[in-house]
């Protein structure tokens, strides 16, 4: 039996209007954390549907949510509105903001439109303030280096099964303290950490997205949450289009003083800052696969470490870096996983 979803159902029935609630199942995500649906009935028996969280409290904290929610919320961003809280049990009762995710409205929407208001919503998340009861916490060199490291370990050693010698640790080692340096070297601002088209989503008449999965936002580099969203690790598209779409974010933020970066400077940091994540993209996803059991984010793997691929392709300081990447590791992930995609392909 399931004991957290028979604790959630008898808290959620507690509260007025949710007497005879049945929760369904929405989702789960890359934590702990699992999602329901259930109905509240209003005056005139119109059903209104809301969102319940499930956030096992000694797995995940909840405070950070709640406190960022409610501050983001004030400040015109689209995140649901919590409607109830037990923090000690771990419960959330949430605005509903439907189904429709970014990634799902993309295989009929018009991608320009819908990544022109996902970029502009990250540049008013990127210009706010931290609540003064929650600092957000710097995305620092140890933070950079544990995330990093989660690709030799999880992916390289443990999931594929490969051996890495002195000169490559230190090849290893060169490359994350690149992306290291590359990344503290750029303008802070409020990063999402997760800001992708799994977590957006779009509603009729609403033209902003809704925004979750916000919990672990921190005061980072300017390029990480575009990097998120544009080399997303469940989408890919066509260079001319990223391009087209940062340059727009670059000008967005620059108008509002997040930075004052030309072009160029602004192209190599998002390349640098995304072959720091998904090093650490490619190394949580077989971690997923290995400690939890969670074996579908695989798939996602060759789309992820292609990036890297590409990326390290422009930059002659990574020259050593791309050739044992190509040599070594993604031979082993195309026979393990499968192929990567070109670098001009497009998939949905």
């Amino acid at each position: 039996m399931d004991n957290r979803l028979q604790l959630l159902t008898n808290w959620v029935r507690q509260i007025p209007g949710f007497s005879a609630a049945t929760p369904e199942p929405v989702s789960g995500d890359a934590s702990f954390r699992r999602y329901f649906r259930v109905w509240q009935n209003g005056p005139e028996q119109q059903a209104t549907p809301y969102i319940v969280m499930d956030a096992p409290p000694e797995h995940e904290n909840c405070v950070p949510f709640v406190t960022l929610a409610r501050h983001w919320r004030q400040h015109g961003i689209s995140v649901p509105e919590i409607a109830a809280e037990d923090l000690t049990q771990g419960f959330l009762l949430l605005e509903d903001l439907g189904d429709q995710l970014m990634l799902k409205a993309l295989e009929h929407g018009e991608p320009d439109s819908l990544y022109r208001e996902a970029l502009n919503e990250l540049a008013r998340i990127a210009g706010l303030s931290a609540p003064d009861e929650h600092p957000l916490p710097h995305y620092d060199r140890a933070l950079l280096d544990r995330e990093m490291a989660l690709f030799p370990d999880w992916l390289l050693e443990q999931y594929l099964g490969l051996t890495l010698d002195i000169q490559e640790r230190a090849l290893l080692e060169t490359a994350f303290g690149l992306l290291r340096e590359s990344a503290l070297a750029q303008p802070e601002v409020t990063v999402h950490r997760d800001y992708h088209s799994r977590n957006l989503l779009f509603r009729d008449g609403q033209p902003a997205p809704g925004v979750i999965d916000f919990q672990d936002a921190v005061c980072g580099p300017i390029t990480y949450d575009a990097v998120s969203l544009l080399k997303d690790c469940y989408i890919r598209w066509p260079e001319a289009r990223i391009a087209h779409w940062l340059e727009y974010y670059r000008t967005i933020s620059l108008t509002a003083g997040l930075h004052r970066a030309d072009p160029d400077s602004f192209r190599q940091w998002f390349d640098l800052m995304g072959m720091q994540r998904h090093l650490k993209a490619a190394g949580i996803f077989a971690r997923l696969a290995i400690r939890d059991g969670k074996t579908g984010y695989l798939a996602d793997i060759p789309r992820t470490v292609s990036y890297i691929r590409d990326a390290s392709a422009k930059q002659p300081a990574f020259r050593h870096f791309h050739e044992w990447l190509c040599g070594k590791v993604i031979p082993a992930i195309e026979e393990r996983i499968g192929p990567l995609p070109a670098p001009e392909a497009r998939e949905l």
